[in-house]
């Protein structure tokens, strides 16, 4: 595999990105994640441009693409396919899946790994509704069968990693990522992610993180927690209380990416990073 060069120089403050991170990273299969700090995958957030420009500044242990619909790479969607700008810089890179066929997602696997992911993300946590109606994304939190039909069909397909990122389950009467965890753990898959949500939430509320705490307790696997981390200290409450593996950050990166670095430095050293000053963010 012969991986696209990019062109663009980032000029980035080295307080930022030489530090060596303490805090134990984690591995998911043979790809080490270092520092333990993830950016999450965000529809329509983490194109190519964001995703370097987190790499270049906040130095995650893992980049996850936004989302990409298997049918549309099954039809060979131009402006899909042109979701396939990551880099050799960007890596180790998760690229995130979402479809309810396994076949079909099997062949979408296989693509973007000849395409060089490191990883392969299963989308079980996607709630708005034109994904939902396919059957897919948290839609396959209310079926069992299909989820792991899934999941078997991509584990089998590719020799990479493949992880799940999931919400808590469909609703508060529906809680069922447990129960699928451990069932994906038996089908090979490598890693979760837990979004302390139900679907049916949304972003709304407050991300109950006892949630991430029972996921991580049922498999041996790693657990990346996700939900409500905003500042470092966070990030630090949430790996004392859920003794999750990993740190997935979302929506606090939007415009931050220095939340990823700080974040990890904190994690390191029990300190925080001065703020980012304008000339800094200007350089």
């Amino acid at each position: 595999m012969t991986w696209p060069k990019s062109n663009t120089t980032y000029m980035t403050d080295t307080t930022y990105t030489t530090y060596k991170a303490k805090v134990a990273a984690y591995d998911v299969g043979a790809i080490k994640i270092d520092p333990p700090v993830v950016l999450a995958p965000m529809a329509d957030v983490t194109n190519g441009a964001f995703r370097r420009i987190c790499k270049a500044i906040g130095r995650p242990g893992l980049l996850c693409t936004e989302q990409i619909s298997t049918q549309a790479v099954h039809y060979k969607s131009e402006r899909t396919y042109q979701m396939f700008d990551w880099t050799a810089a960007e890596r180790p890179l998760s690229v995130q899946l979402f479809g309810a066929d396994p076949q079909i997602m099997a062949e979408a696997a296989r693509i973007v790994v000849d395409r060089g992911a490191d990883i392969v993300d299963i989308n079980m946590g996607c709630w708005v509704p034109k994904v939902c109606k396919q059957g897919a994304g948290a839609a396959l939190l209310k079926d069992e069968e299909t989820a792991v039909r899934v999941v078997d069909a991509v584990v089998q397909s590719v020799s990479v990693p493949i992880t799940v990122k999931m919400r808590a389950g469909w609703d508060c009467s529906r809680l069922t990522s447990v129960s699928l965890a451990r069932k994906f753990e038996q089908s090979g898959v490598a890693g979760f992610a837990l979004h302390a949500r139900t679907a049916k939430q949304g972003f709304d509320g407050q991300a109950d993180w006892r949630w991430i705490r029972e996921i991580k307790e049922a498999v041996s696997v790693p657990v990346a927690g996700n939900g409500d981390v905003r500042c470092p200290e966070d990030a630090e409450r949430m790996l004392s209380e859920t003794g999750c593996d990993g740190i997935m950050i979302g929506r606090a990166a939007i415009g931050n990416p220095w939340i990823l670095a700080e974040t990890a430095y904190y994690l390191r050293t029990g300190d925080r990073l001065p703020s980012a000053t304008l000339a800094r963010l200007v350089r």
